[in-house]
């Protein structure tokens, strides 16, 4: 085995790699990459921000460059839980299509008829929807005829999946997706630490397939500390300036320093106006200080902002979703409530 599994990556996506600022792989992606190469179907658990995502898409894009027939046709499934996600993720994995030539696109409830039109007309090379999507549109005549080509599935937070009628419609879907495309696929799954592996693998595949587990411990160095900032003369200046009571500015003061002084930073709010609250008040405070606002349960968006995964000195993002994993790594995030959070 190399000494560094992004080695083993085609020069386009280990280009892409370096670009990212990917140094060294992490222990998930260390570990689910070689299998995932070998066509294995594998589950892959791990914590938030140890780089699940890249450790499905990174060998299932080699793959999919090493196939010797990659005509017109859905080649790629990428399921989440929930539409927000598949949203979130779009600009993501556009931007690794990008490098090698995949078109990605994105299918659920709120897809516009334009967009499905053109999916029928121009399928993507990867597919990103929801487990009640692919329901959906598994009857259809033209995108079924699509399907056929299927060679890989992906499927996000499965841990979310696996407890509930959502997971047992999930595996139907599957039966009936190998049914319409006549053969087997490479099935990847990612999951949260879990209590029962085996279950959530033997969902994942079906019943009488192989499955590899690649587990990942969750202990990690954890550093707790409260801190209930009292205001000084300079947050009662501060305040005067946003508009706000002096307590906050000095939560504003602690919050900004902390991103400042911080590669990763998540920071959770109850709500999401709240979250906008704090957008905004950074915004009057300093309308350069690099922050965007993001709520996971928006019904349309707008052309997603591509620095949501710049580096993080070029942004520091206040959002509102329900996974951590597609954030944690990238830029520091801001986290309302009114949703489950899945890890």
């Amino acid at each position: 085995m190399s000494s560094n599994v992004f080695d083993l990556l085609p020069k386009p996506l280990a280009e892409a790699v370096k670009e990212r600022g990917f140094l060294k792989p992490t222990e998930a992606q260390e570990k689910a990459i070689p299998p995932i190469l070998e066509g294995k179907n594998v589950l892959v658990i791990s914590p938030t921000a140890s780089g699940k995502t890249e450790a499905a898409i990174l060998p299932v894009f080699t793959r999919f460059l090493n196939e010797p027939d990659r005509g017109p046709g859905v080649k790629i499934i990428y399921i989440t839980p929930l539409r927000a996600l598949n949203r979130d993720l779009l600009d993501r994995l556009r931007w690794w299509g990008d490098k090698i030539d995949l078109k990605v696109g994105v299918r659920h409830g709120d897809t516009e008829i334009k967009e499905r039109t053109s999916q029928s007309r121009s399928p993507p090379d990867l597919l990103i929807t929801t487990p009640e999507t692919l329901q959906a549109i598994l009857p259809g005549r033209i995108l079924r005829r699509h399907l056929r080509d299927i060679r890989f599935l992906i499927i996000d937070e499965v841990h979310e999946l696996a407890e509930d009628k959502r997971g047992s419609q999930l595996s139907i879907a599957l039966e009936r997706l190998r049914w319409v495309a006549q053969r087997e696929f490479q099935m990847v799954g990612l999951s949260a630490t879990i209590g029962s592996p085996d279950v959530v693998g033997k969902f994942l595949v079906g019943e009488g397939r192989p499955v590899e587990i690649v587990h990942i411990p969750v202990a990690r160095r954890m550093k707790l500390e409260i801190v209930s900032p009292e205001p000084t003369g300079e947050d009662v200046r501060l305040a005067g300036k946003l508009f706000t009571h002096p307590e906050v500015a000095a939560r504003l003061r602690v919050m900004k320093g902390m991103i400042n002084d911080h590669e990763s930073v998540l920071l959770f709010t109850n709500t999401r106006s709240i979250a906008e609250v704090l957008a905004s008040r950074f915004k009057v405070w300093d309308i350069d200080f690099p922050v965007s606002i993001h709520h996971g349960s928006q019904k349309a968006l707008g052309p997603f902002e591509p620095a949501a995964y710049a580096p993080p000195q070029h942004l520091q993002d206040i959002r509102r979703t329900c996974c951590l994993e597609h954030y944690a790594s990238c830029c520091p995030t801001l986290f309302s409530g009114g949703e489950r959070l899945h890890e």
